[in-house]
């Protein structure tokens, strides 16, 4: 923690000497400020990933984006505002939301979210899985540019994620309480095997 407010106490005064007349209240400051969502850091990349994923024409990113910033920690979400969610999505003219549920389909085909239907319709809820596993499957099938998700990897080590280590090579959700009941087992001493005397020798021995 102290290391964490040295290093930003070094930011902040090397700001206030690059623009000396900028005051926090001409900033968005998220400590002073509210409406604000919590995402990966690597979000730009994730959506890069996910249009390349999609079939080309068809990004998804956008549309992805603007939902999860209506997200809070629950990651589930009522889809009772299309017009406006396919508005802030960039969908305008009056095939913003047919345009709009093909990107939400299009996102639950490629399993970043899934849907359930409702009183509004077969697209009435959504949740959303961590997007890091989606595109580790994704990665794992060929689907994902090397490049794209070696940088994914690189820069998710950078910043302490380690989601991507979730998912197995065969695609499945590690454990964790494997992983913990391996830690316990290599911590076990070896136990040493004690060798008894078979009947045969203690009579033998005796006959002596």
């Amino acid at each position: 923690m102290a290391k964490t407010r040295s290093i930003l106490k070094r930011q902040l005064d090397a700001r206030a000497k690059i623009w000396p007349d900028v005051t926090n209240r001409m900033l968005w400051d998220r400590n002073e400020r509210d409406g604000f969502s919590t995402l990966p850091r690597t979000m730009p990349l994730i959506m890069n990933i996910m249009d390349g994923l999609s079939n080309k024409g068809f990004p998804v990113g956008q549309t992805y984006l603007e939902l999860w910033c209506r997200l809070y920690d629950e990651l589930f979400l009522t889809l009772n505002r299309p017009e406006e969610m396919a508005f802030y999505a960039g969908f305008t003219g009056q095939r913003a939301v047919r345009t709009w549920k093909d990107r939400v389909k299009r996102l639950a085909d490629l399993g970043f979210i899934d849907l359930k239907s409702g009183p509004l319709g077969e697209m009435s809820y959504a949740i959303f899985f961590n997007p890091y596993h989606v595109i580790k499957r994704a990665y794992l099938k060929g689907l994902v540019q090397e490049d794209k998700y070696r940088a994914l990897v690189i820069r998710s080590n950078e910043i302490g994620a380690f989601d991507l280590d979730d998912i197995d090579d065969a695609g499945d959700l590690v454990d964790p309480d494997d992983d913990d009941q391996e830690d316990e087992e290599e911590k076990k001493p070896a136990r040493r095997k004690i060798k008894r005397p078979s009947k045969r020798s203690a009579t033998n021995k005796a006959s002596a």
